[in-house]
């Protein structure tokens, strides 16, 4: 594949160095030629000077037979005008922009535009780890809407089957960890001693998805 990523600071060039490290061809736009050192000699890749939003600066950087575009520069302006035109004037079918305002990811997410909102979904990941009380969160999406969290369940859930948690709770079970093992939940699994169940959710529903889970089944559950 052949990716071209616009802004070569610090996460430009780790994911330049990482996707030619697997064998594709890369080509890195900065405005700043400096940026480039941060590459350092081993980088077989192309770099271009200009802005990643000029349309001779994209060419340059072999838009037209992208397979993929990465706009992650420190402006969302910039980041958002240069995947609209990677996507829609170039038709590149896969592309990432780097956000800083939550707010216009969300906006940009509605416009079909995959967005990586970096200072919210930063801030929640080091809330997780300086406040670790309450649900153990394992995994939370780039636009912090998602998250899988471990849910204690109570006992007399014990023997039943995992469909009725998940009828009960109104979320999704994404995995069990049995006996040490990652197991994927089928229609027939049946809730076992020692099962740590891993849920979807969203922040909307941890609360009441835990104390459903906490709490013995219900009647007719």
């Amino acid at each position: 594949m052949h990716i071209v990523i616009m802004g070569c600071g610090r996460v430009g060039s780790t994911l330049a160095h990482n996707l030619e490290a697997r064998g594709h061809s890369i080509a890195v736009i900065d405005h700043d030629a400096e940026a480039f050192r941060r590459l350092g000699p081993d980088f077989r890749g192309m770099t271009v000077t200009g802005e990643g939003f000029d349309q001779e600066v994209l060419r340059s950087a072999g838009i037209e037979r992208a397979d993929s575009f990465a706009a992650v520069s420190s402006g969302d302006n910039s980041n958002i005008i240069s995947t609209r035109l990677a996507r829609e004037n170039f038709g590149v079918a896969r592309v990432a922009a780097r956000i800083f305002d939550p707010r216009r990811a969300e906006v940009f997410e509605r416009l079909g535009i995959p967005t990586v909102a970096t200072v919210r979904w930063t801030a929640d990941r080091v809330m997780q780890l300086l406040v670790p009380e309450g649900d153990v969160e394992i995994f939370r999406d780039p636009t912090s809407t998602v998250s899988i969290i471990e849910v204690p369940v109570h006992h007399d859930w014990i023997g039943r089957p995992l469909r009725t948690l998940e009828e009960a709770t109104g979320a999704r079970v994404a995995y069990l960890n049995r006996f040490g093992i990652g197991t994927l939940p089928t229609a027939s699994t049946v809730v076992q001693e020692g099962d740590q169940v891993f849920m979807l959710v969203t922040d909307d529903l941890i609360a009441d998805v835990t104390s459903v889970a906490e709490a013995p089944p219900e009647r007719g559950q």
